[in-house]
């Protein structure tokens, strides 16, 4: 009940955004690129969903409550983009640069992010069935913020996402939702997963040294193969250790 609860009030904050921030805007690749050889170009609910547009260079332009639902942002760069409350559902971000980038509360379920730079970024929002295999989510912060959470917990969801591979040393999950997320091989030196929901979560052959698990929910997690194991945080307080799978 309370997974729902959260999963709609995020989309209910993401539409109540969008839909106060101003009327929807239509444009070509072509008026796009126009519009962005002016600095600061506002892309603000932008309308462009299944939009070839791939290789653009977006840096640090706002594109806040942009629908891009399955649009191709191939090798795009979004560093430093304002994506706030922006659709990104079905869309494909392969090997794009989200440096830095802002995603708080935005819609990244099914997205294809392989390869993708998230460096830096600030990721909150939906993203369950995520592609991100190989990515780079070094220090994203992704941490829930506790202080306004009037309505239900707003977080960063990773349901069954696909994080093969990816980089997220130093990276701040703490409260965030992976639950059976593929996280094979993955290096999480130093990641924060205070109170994170763990369920089902595959961690094997993932770097784990200095790994925060206080309070997180680890039941039928698998860390076969792990490294770091004797460096975890907090293991001795996580919720459902006897049904997690460790190495014998």
């Amino acid at each position: 009940m309370q997974f729902a609860m959260n999963h709609l009030w995020c989309f209910a904050l993401a539409a109540a955004l969008a839909s106060s921030a101003g009327h929807a805007e239509t444009l070509t690749r072509e008026q796009i690129q126009q519009r962005l050889a002016s600095p600061a170009a506002d892309f603000r609910n932008l309308e462009a969903p299944g939009a070839n547009l791939s290789g653009i260079n977006f840096a640090g332009a706002t594109l806040f409550g942009a629908n891009l639902k399955g649009a191709n942002l191939s090798n795009a760069n979004l560093a430093r983009c304002n994506l706030n409350v922006a659709i990104l559902r079905d869309a494909v971000l392969v090997n794009a640069d989200l440096r830095d980038a802002k995603l708080f509360s935005s819609v990244g379920a099914n997205a294809d992010l392989s390869k993708a730079d998230l460096r830096g970024a600030q990721l909150m929002g939906n993203f369950d069935h995520a592609k991100l295999e190989g990515a780079n989510l070094e220090q994203v912060q992704g941490a829930a913020d506790m202080r306004n959470q009037p309505m239900g917990l707003v977080r960063l969801v990773l349901v069954n996402a696909r994080l093969k591979g990816a980089r997220l040393a130093n990276a701040n999950l703490s409260r965030a939702d992976l639950t059976f997320a593929d996280l094979r091989e993955a290096d999480l030196t130093g990641v924060n997963l205070t109170r994170a929901k763990l369920v089902g979560a595959d961690f094997s052959g993932a770097t784990l040294t200095d790994v925060t698990l206080d309070g997180a929910e680890i039941q039928q997690a698998i860390f076969k193969g792990a490294v770091g194991m004797d460096t975890l945080r907090g293991l001795e307080t996580a919720e459902g250790r006897d049904s997690a799978i460790f190495d014998r």
